[in-house]
């Protein structure tokens, strides 16, 4: 190496001159399109603009330098020696910037969409449909560029190529094994599909698995992250929602029946609890405003059980909802009805014992 040097030397520092300046030149044609895309793009959309410019930046760092280098190499007269390492690995990082770049442009149409169907709004089940089928595919899109990106990349070294083609006559078992070792992937990948295609969970879908209530936040290539109501995270694998039942509350519409069950002594007046509950739902914009109903749904021995069944928007306001309209039946029961509230009543009798006498006042308590 050192007695190339000594000899080459002039054409070594030729060809490190063209090979610095081509990338120069690439890194300033870099920053003038994107100086160029920043003034075009000044009346188009913020989302747009924000999304493929910062998407885009990163990959360009690379692409941009390994063309300069491959347009200055047939000038550069490196030696044979060196020209065809430099070519190969400016070949796999290529293969590599611009499988990069496929994965981000698809990342790009990702969040253009999802910016047009936001979940922060109260009716959001076609955008959390949307979403959750635009990540779904993303995801494959990503595993699909990067399979073939490190096939093609592998295929450029001719030792691999040859052994490659004297296993296809072993294909067959070769594929089984692998199948085999990645079932967990491509059992993943396949319920990512599913759940893309099929629904049965969605971004933002309220949910009771495992016996927990809470929100799907992250539905990612293996795994789905629920966030439960006490700010907990349960991980559960993504084949998990296809092979186990569990509960969504907002696999339609987000509209829920919110139930307030009150036990209450059997002289409670039924209808004037009934006007009441009205007027509570009415006094808050918690209620939907379509159901109102107070039904005496059980009785016992001892009081009876009384329902209130109202409407509200979506989980997290029923739960408010129930919880209001519980406080304010018993607070209007304490002060319009104290006697209505459940109650253990005893009654004494008189014993008619020899030479004892009657209690004053002592034939009925309660």
């Amino acid at each position: 190496m050192r007695q190339l040097l000594i000899t080459h030397w002039q054409v070594l520092l030729w060809s490190t001159t063209v090979l610095g300046g081509a990338i120069l030149l690439a890194f300033l044609a870099r920053f003038l399109l994107f100086v160029t895309i920043k003034r075009m793009q000044r009346g188009t959309s913020t989302v747009l603009k924000q999304t493929l410019i910062h998407h885009s930046e990163g990959a360009s760092r690379w692409i941009f330098p390994l063309l300069g280098i491959l347009a200055a190499l047939p000038a550069a007269r490196l030696p044979a020696r060196i020209l065809q390492p430099v070519q190969h690995l400016t070949g796999l990082g290529l293969i590599a910037a611009f499988a990069w770049l496929v994965i981000l442009f698809s990342e790009i149409i990702v969040d253009v969409i999802a910016a047009r169907h936001r979940i922060d709004v109260t009716d959001n089940l076609l955008a959390r449909k949307v979403q959750t089928q635009l990540r779904a595919l993303h995801r494959v899109v990503v595993i699909t560029v990067i399979v073939v990106a490190v096939a093609v990349m592998l295929m450029t070294f001719p030792a691999i190529r040859q052994i490659g083609t004297s296993l296809l006559a072993s294909a067959g078992l070769a594929g089984l094994v692998v199948g085999m070792a990645m079932k967990p992937t491509i059992s993943s990948l396949i319920a990512g599909v599913q759940i893309a295609l099929t629904e049965p969970i969605r971004i933002e879908d309220v949910v009771v698995v495992e016996g927990e209530w809470g929100w799907i936040e992250e539905i990612n290539s293996t795994y789905v992250v629920v966030r439960i109501w006490d700010l907990r995270r349960l991980v559960l694998p993504l084949t998990y929602f296809i092979e186990h039942s569990f509960q969504n509350w907002t696999r339609t519409s987000a509209d829920l029946l919110a139930a307030v069950v009150l036990w209450m002594d059997y002289t409670v007046p039924v209808e004037a609890v009934r006007g009441e509950l009205r007027g509570i739902l009415e006094s808050t914009d918690k209620w939907k405003g379509h159901v109102c109903v107070l039904q005496v749904t059980d009785a016992s021995e001892h009081a009876v059980q009384i329902r209130a069944l109202m409407d509200a928007r979506d989980s997290s306001t029923a739960w408010d909802l129930r919880c209001y309209v519980r406080e304010k039946l018993i607070q209007y029961l304490q002060e319009r009805y104290p006697e209505s509230l459940p109650r253990l009543r005893t009654e004494f009798r008189k014993l008619a014992l020899a030479g004892s006498r009657p209690i004053p006042g002592a034939e009925h308590a309660s």
